[in-house]
């Protein structure tokens, strides 16, 4: 069998291999440096911006959620308050208007008393006066039964007293 190389050659190699493989290798490292490299180390450089970008981003975007978050709790909490000093407002205006609505009814039924106490005492003074009347009326029909002759002046009542209090003070 005839071996068209020698086996040697691959461990040994010869100086013009050895200078075409370094030349061959330089010029790859050199291409390769320059169109590979730079757009690889610049692609890198821009992802690495455009993550730090993002971060920053999803920074101030969580930041901006923090504070949104605040102000929609400082805003509810305002609501709640100015609903809670509207109700209360509204408590009051009701009870307001309740103890009105009491006062009216107690003075309104204050006057209906009073009025019905003087209606009645009118009442009354009137009944009196007429029992009064009525009694005087009799009293002076008994009387001019018993005497027998009517008092019209008021001299025939003056002297007819003074004769009933001498017969009195004789007695």
């Amino acid at each position: 069998m005839i071996l068209l190389f020698n086996p040697m050659d691959l461990v040994t190699p010869d100086l013009g291999l050895v200078f075409w493989t370094t030349i061959a290798f330089a010029l790859f490292w050199f291409l390769v440096g320059k169109y590979a490299f730079k757009p690889i180390a610049n692609a890198i450089n821009s992802r690495e911006k455009s993550i730090e970008d993002a971060l920053n981003a999803a920074e101030n975007a969580k930041l901006e959620m923090t504070k949104l978050q605040n102000e929609n709790e400082k805003i509810l909490r305002e609501a709640r308050e100015e609903s809670a000093s509207i109700l209360k407002e509204a408590r009051a205006i009701k009870d307001g208007i309740i103890n009105e609505a009491h006062g009216k009814a107690k003075d309104e039924a204050q006057k209906i008393l009073e009025q019905a106490k003087s209606e009645i005492l009118a009442e009354k003074n009137a009944a009196l006066a007429e029992v009064k009347n009525e009694v005087s009326k009799l009293s002076l029909e008994i009387a001019q039964k018993v005497l027998g002759k009517e008092l019209n002046s008021e001299k025939d009542h003056q002297s007819y007293i003074s004769n009933l209090v001498e017969k009195e003070n004789l007695n």
